[in-house]
């Protein structure tokens, strides 16, 4: 925090300048895989961070974030036909939502993610995007974006 000199740093300032937005996703089916790049940039951009780094953070049970290529539209598809045979829905699941399988999935793809910002942009790959992943739609989530740094 302080240096012993009384004079702050240049690490407690960069944790001081902090900005944290929320937005809504709608999801459209019982699964569902959303682009929200645009949005997440909308919210790197509001915060006036040139360097630092941007947290996604889904606050749901049965959704997630990832990263993934968003030039093919196949991709999202052929992702959720891979996690269908890691977690299907089985008759002995004992949940009384019925809605297991979306659990597993939502924590084998993670809750959030942790993205560098540099020049004011997200740095990401020529063909990744950040998606949000819908297991046990159709709804309204939340995702919330917080931005760290200089």
């Amino acid at each position: 925090m302080f240096h012993s000199t009384g004079i702050i740093t240049k690490q407690w300032l960069l944790l001081r300048m902090t900005k944290l937005s929320t937005f809504n996703v709608r999801t459209s089916g019982q699964t569902d895989w959303i682009d929200i790049s645009a949005e997440v940039q909308k919210a790197v951009t509001a915060s006036g961070v040139r360097e630092g780094i941007c947290v996604v953070f889904v606050p749901h049970t049965t959704a997630a974030v990832t990263i993934n290529e968003n030039a093919d539209s196949d991709v999202p598809r052929d992702v959720n036909l891979s996690l269908n045979l890691i977690s299907p829905d089985r008759r002995e699941f004992r949940h009384g939502e019925g809605n297991s399988a979306a659990h597993t999935k939502s924590s084998l793809v993670g809750p959030s993610l942790t993205l560098i910002v540099t020049e004011g942009r997200l740095l990401l790959g020529t063909w990744q995007g950040i998606w949000f992943t819908e297991f046990d739609g159709s709804r309204t989530r939340k995702v919330h974006v917080r931005v760290l740094g200089e």
